[in-house]
């Protein structure tokens, strides 16, 4: 966004014609100060929505229904029974500001088509392009003592989230922090939607990842993110190209964040048959999350205070030790049987699912995200990703002798529930619906795809016949090959899109013809990220509640690349053989 843009925008904002009462209008009278009743909604009022910043650019911006008296009453009525009830009904607390989110008008990204494939950069220019990010990351690593990523908030929200799926988070959530931010952004939404501030807020991107605003990207880490970095470093000394520092760098960092993965992010918590079970916290306790002290206040007063331990984190972390041939004893645990606890089956736990924002998927045999720590605390509720279940595929397939998966019957139907409920989201086409997905994009679930589908290839033939007997993995290729090849490298895409196609057309056996349009757009993007890195940074994962809160960075931007190329180079290798 230039700078006229950005000028024009925020001049507007700050003329514009007040047509109804404002967000300020609403909620001073009832969240700016009171005494008694919940504390915490009016500190996230004041911190995330009346600050000094948002204020003035969303204080002339009124709504028209408003000016009915009847309905801004119920919407004052509303946050007060959410600021003073001890239990409040959060379904008709919801109700009145759900009813106001009708005509948000947020949409999903939709790239216009690309006519021409784009040249195909050769060999040295690919080889040129990997040593760049690979150097990015390790210049990080030794700056920082660890690879940063970001999270940013885009207050617009999520074009997945209207009233109804509002609804489903105050109700599914269990953290009353979570449920007071989840209504106040949903609030702080319609205004900045009829505002001129929201070409500020929201501008218009290229390809389908989102850029990541740099003035509001809060630096952290967590052990997800060192499980892909790992990926991405053991990636580099695979290519051959790592010169004798830069390859001991590589496998320093790589030792310093498995045991990041494995020590400084581990946890038990109770299994479902009494037993406890080592898994890999989200977010490590303070200082490791490594954020400044400044963020680490905010996060606090707005409420999200709480983490606890998820499935995906776990799967990819013990994954990448996996690969990085870690020998920690936590690898030996078969978590096939912890997983099996947390799987839903159709009908008898399906309400395990209680904020079912993608309900327009099958849940059956899929693993929801969030684990119960220790004292019980399940602040998210629980949801279902499609991606995070690819995740536990893949780390089953690299574990499989270890676990004895195919000797253990319940091990080996968990396995075949989880890839038949991928086979439905490949029959309906779901996956290419980003409703459909929790934290990811159709993008990455066709990136990680591959990376699942890469793993199960190098199974035995005999592994492979008794894991899919009726070849679902062949089906599912066919599917995602065809949305990445008809859908997302004939349009036009960013860095971060190009290096994800990369990923599913170099795992799943594309021609690599095909690698063309995806290899043009990164060599003709690098340099975007001036001083940061080679690239900018993009939505890698995200949250849909309590707004729309997106996960990268350049870094994430440069490991993702190094996959890609990386992939793409050996298989233009094999080609040529």
């Amino acid at each position: 966004m230039g700078f006229s843009t950005i000028a024009g925008a925020t001049f507007r904002a700050l003329t514009a014609r007040k047509n109804g009462p404002s967000l300020y209008d609403v909620c001073d009278p009832v969240l700016l100060k009171y005494q008694g009743g919940d504390p915490h909604l009016g500190k996230f009022y004041r911190t995330a929505l009346g600050n000094p910043a948002l204020r003035p650019l969303l204080r002339r911006t009124g709504h028209p229904a408003l000016r009915d008296e009847k309905r801004l009453g119920a919407v004052r009525e509303a946050l007060v029974r959410a600021r003073d009830d001890a239990e409040p009904d959060w379904a008709a607390v919801g109700a009145p500001i759900a009813e106001l989110m009708a005509d948000i008008g947020v949409r999903h990204p939709a790239p216009g088509p690309v006519t021409t494939p784009g040249r195909t950069p050769g060999k040295s220019e690919i080889d040129r392009v990997i040593r760049r990010c690979a150097k990015h990351l390790l210049q990080s690593f030794a700056k920082n003592g660890f690879i940063p990523t970001y999270a940013a908030f885009n207050l617009i929200g999520d074009p997945d989230m209207g009233g109804r799926e509002m609804l489903m988070a105050l109700t599914g959530l269990n953290s009353r922090g979570y449920k007071n931010s989840t209504l106040l952004f949903s609030l702080a939404r319609i205004f900045i939607a009829h505002s001129p501030a929201r070409a500020l807020i929201n501008p218009a991107w290229r390809g389908i990842a989102e850029p990541m605003w740099e003035p509001v990207q809060i630096r952290h880490r967590s052990a997800y993110y060192d499980a892909f970095f790992t990926e991405a470093l053991l990636s580099y000394l695979e290519t051959g190209l790592a010169a004798g520092d830069e390859a001991s760098a590589s496998r320093r960092a790589i030792s310093e964040m498995v045991d990041f993965c494995l020590k400084t992010s581990v946890e038990e918590v109770p299994a479902h048959d009494g037993s406890t079970v080592r898994v890999i916290t989200a977010l490590a306790p303070g200082p490791h999350p490594r954020f400044s002290r400044f963020f680490a206040q905010i996060k606090q007063d707005l409420g999200f205070g709480i983490y606890v331990p998820d499935c995906d984190t776990t799967a990819c972390s013990i994954s990448a030790a996996t690969q990085a041939g870690a020998t920690d004893p936590i690898l030996d645990q078969p978590l096939l049987d912890f997983y099996r606890g947390y799987q839903v089956r159709e009908g008898a736990n399906e309400p395990r699912v209680t904020v079912p924002l993608n309900d327009n998927i099958e849940y059956e045999g899929g693993v929801v995200t969030w684990i119960d720590n220790l004292a019980g605390d399940r602040p998210y509720g629980n949801d279902l990703d499609p991606t995070l279940n690819l995740d536990i595929l893949e780390v089953s397939f690299r574990n499989l002798n270890r676990w004895k998966i195919l000797e253990t019957p319940a091990r080996l139907e968990t396995v075949r529930r989880i890839l038949g409920f991928q086979r439905k989201l490949a029959e309906s086409y779901a996956f290419a619906n980003p409703r459909s997905h929790i934290y990811y994009l159709p993008e990455l679930y066709s990136a990680y795809f591959g990376r699942c589908h890469a793993a199960f290839m190098a199974l035995s033939a005999a592994a492979r016949q008794a894991i899919d007997p009726d070849d679902a993995f062949e089906f599912i290729r066919g599917r995602v090959l065809g949305y990445v090849q008809g859908e997302l490298i004939a349009r036009e895409m960013n860095a971060f899109d190009a290096a994800l196609a990369l990923m599913a057309l170099a795992h799943l056996g594309a021609d690599v013809s095909t690698f063309a349009p995806a290899l043009a757009c990164i060599t003709a993007s690098l340099g975007e990220g001036g001083r940061h890195g080679p690239y900018k940074a993009y939505e890698w994962n995200k949250m849909k509640t309590p707004t729309r809160i997106l996960v990268g960075g350049p870094e994430v931007t440069s490991a993702f690349v190094l996959m890609g190329l990386a992939l793409a180079r050996r298989r233009m290798a094999e080609d040529k053989a």
